[in-house]
């Protein structure tokens, strides 16, 4: 059983069905493989996003994943017609962001206010955003989702690739598009080499449900041993917590029961939003920071955490790889319009040359702001304090700083970019 495609994306996660739908309505035909279906996220809510009187304000009711999603990111949804998916679901606008530090009095706040703007990110579950991604692509005729089903082997050849699945199906394509996670089976398949450093921490998460109401502010407080965030999700007293510790402060922080890691998790974050009044149960996932050295081969190319990860600290990373969904769309459906081969490197190296600075400087950014936060010594803590400040108080840099991370400066894609009124 053969089938013929023009892209084949390995990997059916946020990020490769974000370039599914991208590329949907056009000329191309597109294959998503993916293992697993995504998980259910209205298990709480009916289908309008309202709050089931059971679940409200039940720690549980969300989902332990979920992402930062930048206004460019936003808009990029918008575009392809996805936002509306998520929007009925629940999301929670960003107005405002504390960050402060363990060791002093350094503090800086970001307010959307100061830009102009409503909020400055959307924190959103991942299995929302997965789940109206997927529900978006299955509007496009041109779009085939396959799932589930599991690659056994994958081979580029000098004018196409091929993927062999597990149930004995063979799919030929112009391009492969590797979208299969940090540990990508496209990327090893290509032979390309990562660089990568083990940052030896684990990133917790868990949803709390607090005694004040969070204000749409997200909070993050930089310890010693890692950040520690309180992200607003829509219920008023609830957050979602992202604490990065170093491995044997995380493995202790695991095997403690709800009240013990309440009371631990309390005593780091302070009073700002009361008291921590119940927590769901927490998982962990190992954090490190990699960057491949090439983002393309003839016949393929990488996007997501197949090509990049960052620090959760800023919470970049997945709009990182969302922009590279958004730019390769846009580098194919311009080749494809002029009649080029989608699958010619030199048509695939417009795009690497396009993202690859940017992801590169933000894998470099986060990397060393774990270590600058995550240092004690008395002089780097001082020295921490005076740049949380001094930043503060320069209003020019702070708003270029929100603008930046919210998405609305910098060399975008045209599915990142607002239309121009």
């Amino acid at each position: 059983m053969k089938s013929n495609y023009d892209i084949v994306i390995v990997g059916g996660g946020m990020v490769g069905a974000a370039l599914a739908c991208a590329l949907g309505s056009s000329s191309l035909k597109v294959a998503v493989l993916d293992r697993t279906p995504p998980a259910a996220p209205d298990k709480d809510y009916d289908v309008q996003g309202r709050t089931n009187a059971a679940s409200a304000g039940r720690a549980g009711a969300a989902d332990q994943r979920v992402s930062a999603i930048t206004l460019a990111s936003q808009t990029f949804f918008e575009n392809v017609g996805a936002w509306e998916g998520m929007a009925r679901r629940r999301v929670s606008p960003v107005r405002e962001m504390q960050v402060w530090s363990e060791g002093g009095s350094g503090a800086i706040h970001f307010n959307a206010a100061e830009i102009g703007e409503p909020c400055l990110a959307w924190i959103i579950e991942n299995s929302i955003i997965q789940m109206a991604l997927i529900e978006r692509l299955h509007q496009f005729t041109n779009v085939h989702y396959l799932c589930p089903v599991e690659v056994v082997d994958i081979t580029l050849a000098d004018n196409s690739a091929a993927v062999m699945l597990k149930d004995g199906r063979l799919l030929q394509a112009r391009l492969l598009v590797g979208a299969d996670g940090a540990d990508s089976a496209a990327r090893r398949a290509a032979g390309i080499e990562t660089q990568s450093l083990n940052l030896n921490q684990k990133g917790i998460v868990a949803t709390v449900t607090t005694e004040k109401p969070h204000e749409q502010i997200a909070r993050q407080r930089f310890l010693a041993t890692g950040p520690l965030a309180f992200l607003p999700l829509d219920e008023p007293h609830t957050c979602s917590i992202v604490w990065s510790a170093d491995n044997a402060r995380a493995g202790q922080l695991l095997v403690l029961d709800d009240a013990a890691f309440i009371s631990e998790l309390q005593a780091k974050f302070g009073e700002a939003l009361g008291k921590i009044k119940t927590v769901s149960p927490r998982a962990g996932f190992s954090l490190a920071l990699s960057h491949a050295k090439d983002y393309t081969a003839p016949h393929m190319a990488l996007i997501g955490d197949a090509v990049h990860t960052v620090h959760p600290l800023a919470g970049q990373g997945v709009n990182l790889g969302f922009l590279d969904a958004a730019t390769l769309a846009e580098v194919l459906l311009d080749a494809a319009a002029k009649q080029k081969n989608i699958g010619m490197h030199g048509v695939l190296r417009r795009y690497e040359r396009w993202r690859k600075g940017d992801n590169f400087a933000m894998v470099s950014i986060t990397g060393g702001f774990r270590y600058l936060f995550g240092n004690d010594l008395p002089v780097v803590s001082q020295l921490r304090n005076w740049g949380l400040d001094l930043t503060n108080a320069a209003t020019p840099v702070k708003n270029f700083i929100m603008r930046r991370a919210s998405g609305l400066e910098g060399d975008l894609p045209k599915l990142a970019r607002r239309a121009l009124h």
